[in-house]
C-alpha cells in the first residue's frame, strides 16, 4: 500500500504543477490552444471554408466564424455518425454522446473524439481526484471503491461504425482497465437502460463492497442510497460503507439536495466536490474544499468565448475572451473544443466569481427561465430563495418546475410554482411569503414587477404527493441520470401535465 501511495502521490504533483502553470498564464495558455485547434483542423472541410490556416488572433476567430448552435451543425454531424470523416475533426469520430437538451426536445449527438475522451472527459476526472488529494493529503480514498452511478443507456449502433450513449457510458465503456478494477458495479449493470431493474441491482451488488467515493448526479444518486438502507435497515450509509468520504457530484444545483445527503452521512465523514462535465466537455472542477466554486479548467482541449447575457438575444451576439471578463456578470458560455465544436454555444450561463484564478459557478440555462413580464428570472435566484426558505421554515424540497399565468379578466399574472417536498413546511402560506421576499432581495426585476401586485402578482404554490416528478419522467419515458425536469418554463406545458399526473 506504501508503494501505492507513493506512486499516487508523485502523479498528484506533476498534475498540480502543471495547473499551476495555466492558472499563472492563463490567457497566454487558451491563445496557444486556440492555434493549436486551428492548426489541427486546418484541412477539414470547415478549415477550408473557413481558411483557419490565416487566423492568427482571437478576434480574427471571432469575426470569421459564426457561433453555432446544434441546429446549424446537425447536418455535418449527421454526416459523421453515417460514417463520413475529416468534416470538422481530422481524427475520426465514432462515438457520440446523446444528450436530451430540454425533455420535451429533440435529443442531440454530441461528437466525442479519442482528443476530448482523453484529454478533457478522462483528464477531468483524474483532476478532480488529484485536487482532492492534495487538498485532503491524509486521504485514503484510493485504497476503496468507486461508486458511479450514470449511464441510463446502452451503447447502441447507428451502423458499423458509429456508437452513441449516454456519456457517462461512453465513458465507462472506454475506461482503462486499472480503472475498472476499482469501479463498481460490473459494467452490464452500469449500463442497463431500464432505471428501476437497475436501481435494484445496483444496491445488491454494492451493498458489500468498500465505498470510498460516489459520483453521480444527486436526484438519482439519492434513490440509489435510500435504497440501500432500506435493503439494510441502516439510518446511515456509513453502516454501510464505513470508509465513504467523498461525493462528487454534478449537473444540476446541489443546494436543494445537500439537507437529504447530510441526513444519511454521519456528520463530517464525507466531503461535497462539484464538478462542471456536460457532454461538449469537461469545463470546472471545485478545487477548494470549503468553497463550491469551481476553477475553470484551460488545458483540456477547450477555447472559451463569452456572450454577455445582456446582448444575448441579439441577431449576432458579441463575444469576450477570458482576459475581458468580470464579477459577477451572466454570461453564455461558447466553446471551441478538440471534438470539432467551434465557437459552439452551449446553452448554460455562468458567473466568475473570482479572476485570479478564473473560477465560476453555473447559474442557469440561457432556455431555462422565466420572463414573461420582465422579471427575468434565472435559476440561480430561485435556488438561493428556495434554499433561505427551507432554512427558515425548516423544510426540504424534492423536487420543483414553475411556469407564468398570464393576464386574464382584468387580473395580473403570477408564478404557478409546482413543488414536491421531502419535508413540508408547517405553514404553506408563511413558506409562500418567505420564498417571495428572497426572490424580491435577490432579483430587482422581479421585485420592481411585484410592486402592489400590479403586473406580477403572489406566487401560488401548489404540493403535488411523492413521487409525481418521478412519475412524470417515467411516464415520458425520461428516467436516468440525463434527464432533468425543467425548473423553469415560459409556456405551461409541462406544469399542466404534472397537474394532470395521478
Amino acid at each position: 500500500m506504501e508503494l501505492i501511495n507513493s506512486v499516487f502521490s508523485w502523479i498528484i504533483k506533476q498534475r498540480i504543477h502543471q495547473m499551476d502553470l495555466f492558472i499563472k498564464y492563463p490567457i497566454d495558455v487558451q491563445n496557444d490552444l486556440l492555434q493549436k485547434l486551428l492548426y489541427e483542423a486546418k484541412d477539414t472541410e470547415w478549415g477550408r471554408k473557413y481558411d483557419f490556416q490565416s487566423i492568427s488572433n482571437p478576434k480574427e476567430f471571432s469575426s470569421r466564424i459564426p457561433l453555432q448552435e446544434y441546429e446549424s451543425m446537425k447536418k455535418d454531424i449527421f454526416r459523421t455518425r453515417c460514417g463520413e470523416q475529416n468534416i470538422f475533426w481530422p481524427s475520426d469520430i465514432k462515438w457520440f454522446a446523446k444528450s436530451s437538451g430540454t425533455v420535451s426536445g429533440e435529443s442531440k449527438f454530441i461528437p466525442i473524439s479519442n482528443e476530448s475522451l482523453e484529454d478533457c472527459h478522462y483528464k477531468g476526472g483524474k483532476d478532480l481526484l488529484s485536487i482532492y488529494h492534495n487538498n485532503h493529503i491524509d486521504s485514503k480514498l484510493i485504497l476503496g471503491k468507486t461508486l458511479v452511478v450514470g449511464g441510463s443507456s446502452q451503447i447502441n449502433e447507428f451502423n458499423q461504425t458509429s456508437y452513441y450513449g449516454d456519456l457517462s457510458a461512453i465513458i465507462m465503456k472506454n475506461f482503462p482497465f486499472w480503472v475498472e478494477h476499482r469501479r463498481v458495479p460490473a459494467l452490464e449493470v452500469a449500463l442497463m437502460a431500464e432505471w428501476e431493474s437497475k436501481i435494484d441491482k445496483m444496491a445488491q451488488m454494492t451493498i458489500n463492497e468498500d465505498v470510498s467515493n460516489i459520483s453521480g448526479v444527486p436526484s438519482w444518486t439519492l434513490i440509489l442510497l435510500n435504497k440501500i438502507l432500506s435493503l439494510t435497515n441502516k439510518s446511515s450509509i456509513h453502516e454501510v460503507w464505513p470508509n465513504l468520504e467523498l461525493y462528487m457530484h454534478g449537473g444540476v444545483n446541489f443546494l436543494p439536495y445537500k439537507t437529504q445527503f447530510d441526513e444519511i452521512f454521519d456528520k463530517g465523514k464525507v466531503n461535497y466536490y462539484e464538478n462542471y462535465n456536460a457532454s461538449e466537455g469537461y469545463f470546472g472542477i471545485q478545487d477548494q474544499s470549503n468553497s463550491d466554486e469551481m476553477l475553470l479548467m484551460l488545458d483540456y482541449g477547450i477555447y472559451y468565448e463569452f456572450i454577455p447575457m445582456e446582448f444575448f438575444h441579439q441577431e449576432n451576439p458579441p463575444t469576450i475572451t477570458l482576459e475581458n471578463v468580470k464579477l459577477n456578470t451572466n454570461y453564455a458560455l461558447v466553446i471551441t473544443t478538440n471534438a470539432g465544436l467551434w465557437r459552439y454555444v452551449i446553452g448554460d450561463t455562468i458567473k466568475f466569481t473570482s479572476l485570479n484564478p478564473f473560477r465560476i459557478k453555473v447559474t442557469g440555462r440561457t432556455k431555462h427561465f422565466i420572463n414573461a413580464f420582465g422579471e427575468e428570472l434565472i435559476i440561480e435566484n430561485v435556488e438561493m430563495a428556495f434554499e433561505n426558505t427551507c432554512n427558515k421554515t425548516k423544510s426540504t424540497i424534492r423536487d420543483y418546475s414553475a411556469a407564468p399565468i398570464y393576464f386574464s379578466n382584468n387580473q395580473s399574472g403570477k408564478h404557478q410554482w409546482i413543488i414536491e417536498f421531502n419535508h413540508p413546511p408547517e405553514n404553506l402560506e408563511y413558506f409562500a411569503e418567505v420564498f417571495d421576499t428572497n426572490l424580491k432581495s435577490l432579483n430587482s426585476d422581479y421585485e420592481a414587477k411585484r410592486y402592489k401586485n400590479m403586473v406580477l402578482g403572489f406566487p401560488e404554490i401548489i404540493v403535488v404527493p411523492e413521487n409525481t416528478f418521478y412519475k412524470w419522467l417515467k411516464k415520458n419515458n425520461k428516467l436516468g441520470g440525463q434527464h432533468k425536469v425543467p425548473r423553469l418554463s415560459n409556456d405551461r406545458k409541462i406544469v399542466d401535465e404534472l397537474l394532470k399526473m395521478e
